[in-house]
């Protein structure tokens, strides 16, 4: 392979990349949300400035994938903080467990979301929608709702799951030295809802070192929902570099 064919290729295994090329679309996106209080100074000890915290809120979600381009039907759990960038309200990506490595792989080395592996689960049980996750053998969240009890306004809820979001994009060098250290933003586009209730809620959180999402712990359960949906996400654009001088 010439030098200049080098630079064309965008992953690695060279001639087989762990992800496609494409700007991900997805079709019949569904979501169990649970929106809850947790503590306050556990928020802090996580959540990187310049994000700013105003009520120690964390939405838990569990996502089923109907199909995605390049990546096909997967399910994605994880944990979204409540947070403030300039005067604008978002949220920042604390957590994210999947069951394919196509869209781990690009999650994490094209973007900057913070994907590792796990088992989640969206699921229709005895009147109860239950998301759940998995960490190896180990349960680590349940989250349960009542099944499609009350209509929820459309437009409510794109709100609530196309605001934009914050991560951290941190790559080292080869000696270990941060390479990359940037606050990324990204927003979901092309939103089409086609479902969205809401309804009693439930959320249990596990201890667990290699998934601590107990260590955001569940207060009180503020709201919940279920949405159907049709999306597309957007490139993430740098807003913060923590290594500029």
């Amino acid at each position: 392979m010439k030098l200049r064919d080098v630079p064309r290729h965008i992953a690695t295994p060279l001639v087989n990349p762990a992800y496609p090329p494409v700007v991900p679309q997805f079709t019949n996106r569904e979501y169990l949300n649970i929106v809850y209080r947790t503590d306050a100074d556990a928020l802090r000890a996580v959540v990187p400035e310049p994000l700013e915290i105003d009520e120690p809120l964390v939405r838990f979600e569990v996502m089923r994938m109907g199909d995605v381009t390049g990546y096909g039907p997967y399910t994605e759990a994880g944990q979204a903080i409540e947070v403030r960038y300039e005067g604008e309200r978002g949220e920042y990506l604390h957590a994210m467990y999947l069951d394919n490595f196509p869209a781990t792989a690009s999650g994490r080395e094209a973007s900057a979301y913070p994907k590792t592996v796990g088992s989640p689960a969206l699921y229709a049980d005895h009147g109860a929608l239950v998301g759940v996750l998995d960490y190896g053998t180990l349960r680590v969240a349940t989250a349960t709702m009542g099944y499609k009890h009350y209509a929820m306004d459309a437009q409510e809820a794109e709100a609530q799951i196309a605001v934009p979001t914050y991560m951290l994009k941190l790559v080292p060098g080869f000696d270990g030295a941060p390479q990359v250290a940037q606050l990324v933003r990204s927003e979901i586009t092309d939103v089409v809802v086609k479902e969205a209730w809401t309804g009693p809620a439930r959320l249990q959180l596990f201890a667990h070192v290699l998934a601590p999402l107990a260590d955001l712990p569940v207060r009180e359960v503020v709201s919940a929902s279920h949405v159907l949906t049709d999306l597309t996400l957007s490139p993430v654009k740098p807003v913060h570099d923590y290594l500029a001088r």
